[in-house]
């Protein structure tokens, strides 16, 4: 058909041994001058593929590596800053460091007048004495006091018994004497009456012997007679005298035995608190021993408070932060100086949580300080409870329902392995790069 165009080819070059120019290298195709060029050097497509292979070999290992590996550069050195500060009051005396000095556990650091600690250890220990001498007096006296009030109860229970056995017998010496005072007013009345009679017959007689009616002898009988009625009269009056008298003093026998009835029951009320007396003394006793260990307490602090006076290194590290001078007066709690321990230190490294998927206690550590530009061998100590943010002075608060997510970072303690800095270059604060070998 006249219409269609009829595609004409390119002649083609016959086959020549003659090489090839540039001009006509140019004038072919791309894809022809890749074969030509692997016609011209039939081994150069192996070394691409070599090359090839060997990239991805390399690239799949370098990935392998860097997923095995998890680091950061918000990492630091820690360690502990233990401030030592006055446990007592008083004038300083010695100051025995500097800045920036090390100093060893034990070391005397400052000095404090011990003066008035060493008077006050004397009068406790003077304290002590006393209060011990009165606890072993106070607990002799429980025994002592224990066997006297036995001996008092038992002699006042006597006494009572006694007492009660006088009075019954001043109640029947009354009785006695009663009777007896009864019969010599019965013997008065008796002679009494013989008197009367005896005087009657004298005063019956005394007309008759003047008329001689009777005779002198029987008128003398009759006077004699009557005197002695007299006299009876007489001894029987002096009889009921003395047996009121007795009656009298029966009676004052019986009020004496009622006295010391009173007594002996008093002495039985007060021989009867003896339970009471010796839990007195005991208690005396306990007082005097609790003053005893009040005084041990006292002598104690006391010597603690002369120990106190005399400042030494708990630790040893770097004193810093000097705050105290020869003649300076402190107060107990007063800053003197800090201590940083260089033996313990570690690394708080804040990885972020996508970091954290594969890591845990135990796992190998590369540490790089910047400092010195030297790694350091490590391991992973802990990881903390919570991320740095929940810590923080301000903590987030979603219940707004404005949260933006962003990723968090978690602290996590790396620890030093030990015998690495024996000449203790490492410092708290330091900047560090950690890496963790997380698999």
């Amino acid at each position: 058909m006249a219409d269609l165009e009829v595609e004409r080819k390119p002649a083609e070059r016959p086959e020549t041994h003659e090489p090839e120019t540039d001009q006509e290298a140019g004038a072919r195709p791309p894809s022809r001058r890749r074969f030509a060029f692997f016609r011209r050097h039939p081994g150069a497509k192996w070394v691409i593929l070599a090359v090839v292979l060997a990239l991805a070999i390399a690239g799949y290992f370098l990935w392998q590596y860097e997923s095995g590996r998890e680091s950061t550069d918000d990492a630091r050195i820690d360690g502990h800053v233990d401030p030592i500060s006055a446990r007592v009051g008083g004038h300083v005396i010695g100051v025995h460091f500097e800045d920036n000095q090390y100093v060893k556990a034990g070391t005397v650091l400052v000095e404090i007048d011990p003066r008035d600690y060493q008077v006050a250890l004397d009068r406790a220990q003077a304290d002590l004495a006393t209060a011990q001498a009165t606890a072993q007096a106070a607990q002799t006296n429980v025994p002592i006091l224990t066997t006297a009030t036995g001996s008092q109860t038992a002699s006042a229970q006597a006494g009572l018994t006694q007492a009660r056995a006088a009075l019954a017998a001043s109640e029947r010496d009354v009785d006695a004497a009663q009777d007896k005072a009864n019969a010599a007013r019965a013997n008065l009345k008796q002679a009494e009456a013989n008197y009367a009679k005896a005087a009657q017959d004298v005063d019956r007689y005394r007309p008759l012997v003047a008329k001689d009616e009777i005779s002198q002898q029987q008128y003398q009988s009759a006077v004699t007679v009557a005197d002695a009625g007299q006299s009876t009269v007489d001894a029987a009056r002096a009889a009921v005298s003395e047996a009121d008298q007795g009656v009298a003093v029966a009676r004052s026998h019986v009020a004496e035995s009622q006295a010391s009835i009173t007594q002996a029951e008093a002495n039985v009320r007060a021989a009867s608190s003896a339970p009471q007396q010796i839990a007195v003394s005991r208690a005396q006793a306990g007082a005097a021993a609790a003053r005893v260990e009040q005084a041990q307490a006292t002598l104690e602090q006391a010597r603690l408070n002369l120990q106190y006076a005399t400042v030494a290194a708990p630790v040893s590290g770097i004193a810093d932060k000097k705050g105290v001078e020869i003649g300076q007066n402190v107060q107990p709690g007063q800053p003197l100086l800090a201590i940083v321990p260089l033996d313990d230190i570690w690394v708080t490294a804040l990885f972020k949580e996508t970091q954290m998927r594969f890591m845990h206690p135990g796992q190998r550590v590369i540490i790089s300080v910047d400092t010195y530009g030297r790694k350091y061998e490590g391991y992973v100590e802990s990881i903390a409870g919570a991320t740095g943010e929940t810590f923080s002075l301000l903590p987030p608060e979603n219940a707004s329902g404005n949260y933006v997510k962003v990723v968090q970072r978690i602290p996590v303690r790396l620890r030093f392995k030990g015998g690495q800095d024996p000449q203790h270059l490492l410092r708290p604060g330091m900047s560090v790069t950690p890496t963790v070998i997380v698999k």
